[in-house]
């Protein structure tokens, strides 16, 4: 008997053993898979903001160069190059020299291409070379004899031979023939020219003061591509008389608006004078410079007109609406100045940056809307007697005075983006003052992109705001009454209902919100006012009455079963306010809230506004705060709240002083995850807001913030673009400050934690 209850006892033991064993591995386990999980999840996050940051570096990493010499032509050390062009892909370049010869020649070894006998009229030498803007490829020149001519150059690429041989043909073509459209008397001040889709301007002074302008209509076949001249809309001459009336001294300058409607020209007194077209009557000047202006050129899109002057500074400016209706020029901004006078600035074709050489071949690079200078080089080395920039800017053609050919290679991918065009006011082109603009895109290259992340940044606090504004108050006190006056049996079905609430998907409430809630809070926007003012002091009315009766439907109810006879209260004052807010809407507002708030009250209503955002979201946001808060609430301790009745405390008095101090770490976690929620939140505002990225704190009016402009724009930027790398940054500042909000409410909660724990 004793050996088998020894024996028994032994196989017990051994089972036990094994089974401590195996449950110690499987804790083992456990907190090694835990472990893993935990740093898997830190390193994800890691990893997810280092890869932010590699997409968003290369935005703000400075431009560079890199020279490199092509060949040595001595022969064209005796002929001066009066202008240069280069084709798109670096392959082809155009050279004009004084003595009347057009000469194309490869990039890869200087070799000749082609050569064109340009029409001169017995008059070979070559005054003045210039490209309409935009840089399409038609252009003018003027012989030394006052004859200008149009002319284009293209390039078109050959497959004849196979993909591996593409060659590079170049075409140098007369479109309105070999006779000269403007003759001008004397020796030739300056030469501008411009061509649109409808008219083609061409204009030309004199050192003496003498202007002319060319004005035609202009067609082009759609089928063959020829441009024809179809009528001659105007031919004026003007004598600018020497600093009298406003009238230029000694012009130094000439450009072309892209409209065709006014001319420009800067003067030795510093002085930008402004002049209608076809009529040439002067319209104001402008000091832009305390020094002679050298160069005027126009910025791609014609809008913008850029100085240089005698002392290396550079200005950008261009109208302006003023109060009274009426454009006046205006100085926008100055750029950071070169050492000598400015002897040329030259626009980028497709961006809204500019080159600009001095006298001391110092070469700058600019761009206008993020008003940065983005590379700064001397190019004293080469000595540059003539210059082209490539349509892509990534190229500088550079001839030299003793006939070198080299070129200047340029990595400059995003000069658009500075910490000014991102955060501060920016002023653009066409608006009447500086401003926070989004708006990435548009159909043609003379748009100037508007960066700001400002608008977005505001959107995003605005749509949060207003969401939190809506949900607090209503989760944090469902929260509180749920979990400490309900009834242990309706708290078992409330609170799984609101948590279901937190399955729904975000695109429905979007769905619904713009839809259906948007045109619904429009057409009974007076009712939904009046629901505001007459729930909480009908609300107030029936918990007093409700408070004063004491008869057997109390009894029967219950204690912490009130909500059940609340609902129909708050349907009854719900349809009551909805009754008196029609007549009300009349007697006050003509009928119409909405309209009576934009034109009388100079309230502007958009029907997918903040207001909307705010209910929806808000709705989205009430789940994960009520089930957080009420949980903390529901956790405390009945040995407080008890302690505290049985000293004579009131049960609102205990909740106030007692439970919600006790709870408020858990509280405030609560609050901090809704606000991560709505500030991350993406389809609501999608879907139910005017995706506007205007700053106004009106309720009435849309936003568009961080994370639905990321949705909306993401699948349309071009991969590595600015626009693309800029959605990533906004990405970026999504993530920063969830991180920063996030570690600011985990150490608030850690001290509330410590000062409640010994309550």
């Amino acid at each position: 008997m004793s050996a088998v209850t020894t024996e028994a006892g032994s196989s017990g033991s051994a089972r036990s053993d094994r089974f401590h064993r195996w449950r110690f591995r499987k804790d083992k386990l456990a907190r090694w898979l835990i472990a893993i999980g935990g740093v898997a999840v830190i390193w994800m996050v890691v990893l997810i903001f280092f890869y932010l940051v590699w997409v968003v570096a290369p935005l703000f990493q400075p431009a560079s160069s890199e020279s490199r010499t092509i060949t040595s032509r001595p022969a064209w050390a005796d002929t001066a190059a009066l202008w240069l062009a280069l084709e798109e892909q670096q392959a082809i370049g155009l050279r004009f020299s004084q003595g009347g010869q057009a000469d194309f020649f490869k990039l890869s070894d200087g070799s000749h291409a082609a050569a064109v006998p340009l029409p001169s009229g017995g008059h070979r030498d070559i005054a003045r070379v210039a490209e309409s803007d935009g840089g399409e490829g038609v252009a003018a020149y003027a012989t030394s004899d006052g004859q200008i001519r149009v002319f284009d150059h293209s390039y078109r690429t050959d497959f004849s031979q196979g993909v591996a041989e593409r060659r590079i043909v170049p075409f140098l073509e007369f479109p309105y023939g070999d006779a000269p459209l403007l003759t001008i008397q004397g020796a030739l001040g300056d030469l501008a020219i411009s061509a649109n889709d409808r008219e083609l301007l061409i204009a030309a002074f004199t050192e003496e003061g003498l202007l002319r302008v060319f004005l035609a209509d202009r067609e082009e076949n759609m089928l063959t591509g020829e441009v024809t001249l179809q009528s001659l809309l105007s031919e004026r001459s003007l004598a600018l008389e020497a600093g009298e009336d406003g009238l230029p001294a000694s012009p130094r300058g000439l450009g072309i608006s892209g409209d065709h409607r006014w001319l420009y020209i800067g003067d030795s007194r510093g002085l930008l004078h402004r002049y209608s077209l076809p009529e040439l009557e002067p319209l104001e000047s402008i000091e832009v410079s305390d020094a002679p202006i050298t160069e005027v050129t126009m910025m791609v899109g014609g809008i913008s007109i850029l100085t240089g002057d005698a002392d290396g500074g550079i200005a950008q400016s261009f109208p302006v609406r003023q109060d009274d209706n009426l454009l006046r020029l205006h100085v926008v901004r100055r750029f950071e100045p070169l050492e000598a006078a400015i002897r040329l600035i030259v626009s980028e074709p497709r961006r809204k940056g500019f080159f600009a050489l001095d006298e001391e071949d110092t070469l700058g690079i600019y761009h206008a809307t993020a008003s940065q200078q983005v590379l700064r080089r001397s190019l004293a080395g080469q000595q540059p007697k003539a210059v082209a920039l490539s349509p892509r800017a990534n190229g500088l053609l550079i001839e030299g005075s003793d006939g070198s050919l080299g070129l200047l290679e340029i990595e400059n991918e995003h000069p658009e983006v500075s910490i000014s065009s991102l955060w501060k006011k920016v002023w653009y082109e066409s608006y009447p003052e500086p401003a926070f603009v989004w708006q990435s895109s548009a159909a043609t290259n003379d748009f100037e992109p508007k960066f700001s992340l400002t608008p977005l940044v505001f959107g995003t606090f605005k749509a949060a705001l207003y969401a939190m504004l809506f949900a607090i108050p209503l989760a944090l006190m469902g929260a509180a009454y749920t979990a400490y006056f309900m009834s242990p049996a309706l708290r078992k079905v409330v609170k799984p209902t609101i948590e279901i609430m937190a399955a729904l998907p975000t695109v429905i409430l979007g769905f619904l919100a713009g839809l259906w809630f948007a045109p619904f809070v429009e057409e009974h926007l007076s009712g939904i006012f009046m629901i505001l003012l007459v729930l909480p002091p009908g609300l107030l009315v029936f918990a007093w009455s409700w408070h004063r009766y004491d008869g057997r439907l109390k009894a029967l109810l219950g204690e912490g079963n009130e909500p059940l006879l609340l609902l129909p209260v708050l349907v009854v004052l719900s349809l009551a306010a909805m009754w008196l807010a029609e007549p009300i809407q009349s007697w006050f507002f003509g009928g119409d809230l909405s309209a009576w708030l934009s034109q009388e009250a100079g309230i502007d209503y958009d029907q997918r506004n903040a207001l909307v955002v705010g209910c929806a979201m808000g709705f989205a946001v009430i789940p994960t705060i009520f089930s957080i808060a009420e949980d903390a609430i529901f956790g405390v301790p009945k040995s407080l709240s008890n302690g505290s009745l049985a000293l004579g405390a009131t049960p609102w008095q205990s909740m106030m002083r007692v439970v919600l101090p006790t709870a408020s770490p858990g509280i405030f976690s609560a609050l901090m995850i809704g606000l991560g929620r709505a500030v991350g939140e993406t389809m609501i505002v999608l879907m139910a807001t005017g995706n506007t990225p205007v700053m106004d704190w009106n309720i009435f009016e849309g936003m568009r913030t961080l994370a639905a402009n990321i949705a909306v724009e993401m699948p349309e930027s071009e991969v590595n673009s600015s626009h693309y790398r800029v959605l990533f940054l906004a990405g970026l500042v999504l993530f920063v400050f969830t991180f920063i909000v996030n570690t600011g409410a985990e150490i608030i909660r850690q001290r509330l934690r410590e000062k409640y724990s010994n309550l």
